[in-house]
């Protein structure tokens, strides 16, 4: 991977795609200082909560609560999951500035993720996506189960392309293509970069992988090395999707900084307060935290001005 000099943005999804999944209900007050020690920590997009149903998503019922208390200014960004108009509604009186509506690449998920076909799915991103933009906010469209579907298999990566062109078409200002269930290989990251940039040349490209096989942190390189923009994250890896059988938590952000600092890509994170947040959020938890750079340690511990990145 040649990127010496480059950077890629990092963004933060612990607070709504790292809690939703974990068994432990977190407080609203421990969500904020979580988010708070991130802030500290550089990250600049964060993914703050969802607007889902809470009977569906429990561990997000307090989205509301958690906007309201969330740190504002020095050029931080919150998001605001949300897969339908109510969502949306309730996003805008929070006070996001960016939505992400995730639009599933099969059938079979798109019910049990979201309650609709896929159709559906596109139709329903049209009109928040429309409304979104009216009021100002950047939309993101998120493909889901973009390279495998717990229920159907292997996705073909036409598909794939197809759909990015419809939220295209529908308005999306980022593309974010996701690995739910963390199954692809970095050739799947090439041959879905490939797929994307023949219906769409110009909008920035954004990568979610989970670390379900070990494979994440070489896609997320992979994907920088492709030309990727934004790489989702969540820091001490925790999180998965509750409704993709046996989904393990999200690359984590500490390690995957590291490791795109040690290949010369700057992310404006500092590595030292990342750990420090996991931490905080491990406790809440009451769990050994997935990522293993809070265990290893920095290298080198007196960094060189090379790799102050």
């Amino acid at each position: 991977m040649d990127a010496a000099g480059s950077a890629v943005e990092i963004v933060e999804v612990g607070p709504r795609d790292g809690l939703q999944n974990e068994r432990t209900l977190v407080s609203t007050a421990a969500k904020i200082a979580y988010i708070e020690a991130l802030v500290a920590a550089g990250a600049r997009r964060i993914e703050a909560t969802s607007f889902v149903h809470p009977k569906r998503v429990p561990r997000m019922a307090d989205a509301e609560e958690v906007m309201a208390g969330v740190p504002r200014g020095d050029g931080v960004r919150y998001i605001g999951l949300v897969v339908n108009e109510r969502g949306l509604d309730r996003a805008l009186a929070a006070g996001v500035d960016e939505v992400n509506v995730v639009v599933v690449a099969t059938e079979t998920f798109s019910q049990r993720n979201q309650g609709m076909s896929v159709l559906e799915g596109l139709r329903s991103f049209s009109s928040i996506s429309a409304r979104a933009r009216s009021s100002g906010l950047r939309v993101t469209a998120t493909v889901g189960a973009s390279f495998g579907c717990p229920f159907e298999g292997e996705v073909d990566p036409a598909a794939v392309g197809a759909l990015v062109r419809s939220c295209v078409d529908a308005g999306a200002d980022e593309i974010a293509l996701a690995d739910t269930i963390g199954v692809g290989v970095p050739s799947d990251v090439a041959r879905l970069v490939a797929e994307v940039r023949a219906v769409t040349t110009d909008l920035p490209l954004r990568f979610h992988f989970h670390n379900t096989r070990n494979t994440g942190y070489a896609n997320a390189l992979t994907a920088v090395a492709l030309g990727a923009s934004a790489l989702d994250s969540s820091t001490g890896g925790i999180g998965g999707c509750p409704f993709a059988p046996a989904a393990t938590g999200n690359i984590a952000t500490e390690d995957l900084a590291y490791a795109l600092r040690r290949s010369g890509v700057a992310t404006g994170l500092d590595l030292a307060a990342l750990v420090s947040a996991a931490a905080l959020i491990g406790g809440e938890l009451g769990i050994v935290l997935p990522a293993l750079l809070g265990r290893a340690g920095d290298f080198p511990a007196g960094l060189s001005p090379e790799r102050r990145l």
